[in-house]
């Protein structure tokens, strides 16, 4: 059971951000045989197997995100995570590094979009576990190709031109395999910003379900 009283604590704005959190952050204080304690809201969401990826994808939130992942597995490998995702995108290979955790941990993990998944974040929502895919139903969804720039000397951008092109044929594979469209069908989709709604991305194959109520997904099994 989560505790009864919230709050916004300040003095722990510092700490959160280096978590790649900003703003206030409420506090969850719970009381127990052992006494008070208090939690920042996502570490309390932590203990229920819950990862929230709000916000741009960066290196600093892929460091907290592969770190929970690799935690919540040690400590229960076979109970599902739940990862919300609410995130314009970002970092390819911030995104790459939180996917390849997902797939590379023993544990289920149940990806759940609220607002948005754009660029890497439909990456991180389409590479939920099969079946286990899920939107809120006003979510929006939205696919493209990697962007960059370069500067230097013209062999230095002529390796990070191809760079690009290789990025790009990467995540092409990936959502071929998460999608289960083909291939030319997902390089014609990403030549410009591909928006979805809930019903689109599941005819798609971005996503498998929307969810209307909690009751449509069993996060009470993972509670203790």
């Amino acid at each position: 059971m989560f505790a009864t009283k919230i709050f916004t604590n300040v003095s722990k704005r510092t700490l959160l951000k280096n978590r790649g959190l900003s703003g206030l952050v409420p506090i969850v204080l719970e009381n127990s045989v052992a006494g008070e304690r208090s939690f920042d809201i996502y570490s309390r969401l932590l203990r229920e197997r819950i990862i929230c990826v709000h916000g741009q994808v960066t290196d600093q939130m892929a460091s907290v995100v592969t770190a929970q992942l690799l935690f919540l597995e040690a400590e229960a490998p076979d109970r599902p995570v739940y990862m919300y995702i609410n995130s314009p995108g970002g970092v390819v290979t911030a995104g790459l590094a939180m996917y390849d955790t997902m797939q590379y941990i023993h544990p289920e993990v149940h990806t759940i979009c609220m607002g948005q998944a754009a660029s890497m974040g439909s990456l991180l929502l389409a590479g939920g576990s099969p079946g286990c895919r899920y939107a809120l139903p006003n979510s929006r969804i939205m696919l493209h190709q990697p962007s960059g720039g370069a500067s230097g000397m013209a062999s230095d951008i002529d390796i990070q031109a191809k760079e690009i092109l290789r990025t790009r044929e990467n995540l092409n594979k990936l959502y071929v395999h998460h999608t289960g469209q083909d291939l030319q069908t997902i390089e014609n989709v990403m030549e410009r910003d591909f928006f979805m709604d809930v019903k689109q991305a599941i005819d798609f194959g971005v996503i498998d379900k929307v969810l209307d109520k909690r009751t449509s997904l069993n996060e009470d099994d993972s509670s203790s």
